[in-house]
């Protein structure tokens, strides 16, 4: 028996990356798991591989099973669409994983406002809106798990005044990482008095060579030594999603950091670890 039979869990971003590891691990484990993103087959994004349909059938592959729910996460009625659909397949949620994320590296005097509401549609109000969609399910009965996926730059560069005077664009993003990282502990702290139901949120110790992050030029490649095999945030999601409750609610943690600390992993290396993580990870 997997650590996730007889789960439903519903993982944002499915398509690619972190999502649709820990989509696939989630089957493994014994899962029913709805795949949402915008994209259902391959060659719809224009310039980055994957889809729903090919993380389905992986899944389908390796006798998991699956549904994909096409869902454009900036928008609430799709959110609610997207939590009804799983409902209507496979019953109440026990699992939530809020991986979906948006950016566009750029300055801030130059970064469209349209764009950076977009960005805080997908990375912020969108958990929230799954969030609070799926909690009637796991108030009724008293049991699931929340999982937001935040991200090292949510730690920021402290106070000035500043050597380093580079502009890489990531302050929307880091922004809105550090607003879901509050939100998660907020949360956690609303939901603890139904002791079985835990909201974490969890970041990569190290930058994890994805379809985006390769594009972006965060890591030279897949196989880049300074980056982190996907499969550890994957392991990182599936502990955060089956632990009891009273053991990680209220987390705001990073990949490595908690494998170690929970006895999955014998080395760990990165934020949290061997360097700092946020401020939130530290409360």
């Amino acid at each position: 028996m997997g650590k996730l039979t007889g789960k439903v869990a519903i993982v944002t971003g499915a398509s690619r990356g972190i999502g649709q590891q820990i989509a696939e691990l989630f089957a493994a484990e014994g899962a029913r798991v709805v795949c949402a993103a915008r994209i259902l087959n391959e060659g719809e994004h224009r310039l980055l591989e994957g889809s729903l349909s090919r993380t389905v059938g992986l899944i389908r592959d390796h006798g998991g099973e699956a549904i994909a729910v096409t869902a454009d996460v900036s928008h609430e009625s799709e959110c609610l669409a997207l939590v009804e659909a799983a409902r209507t397949a496979y019953g109440p949620i026990d699992i939530l994983v809020n991986n979906a994320a948006l950016n566009y590296y750029l300055p801030t005097e130059t970064y469209p406002t349209n764009r950076w509401v977009r960005c805080f549609a997908i990375n912020v109000h969108a958990p929230f809106i799954l969030a609070k969609a799926v909690l009637t399910d796991m108030t009724a009965r008293r049991t699931g798990a929340i999982i937001n996926i935040s991200s090292g730059s949510a730690i920021g560069p402290g106070r000035g005044p500043y050597d380093d005077q580079t502009v890489r664009g990531g302050v929307m993003y880091g922004a809105s990482k550090a607003a879901l990282e509050r939100f998660t502990q907020g949360l956690a702290q609303e939901v603890s008095q139904y002791n079985g139901i835990s909201v974490a949120a969890v970041s990569p110790s190290q930058v994890v060579p994805t379809p985006g992050t390769i594009h972006h030029k965060l890591v030279t490649g897949i196989d880049d030594p300074k980056g982190e095999a996907p499969i550890l945030m994957a392991q990182a999601a599936l502990l955060l999603a089956s632990e009891p409750a009273a053991k990680v609610n209220g987390r705001v943690t990073y990949s490595q950091k908690i494998l170690k600390e929970f006895g999955w992993i014998e080395d760990a290396n990165g934020r949290g670890v061997t360097t700092s993580g946020s401020g939130y990870s530290k409360i």
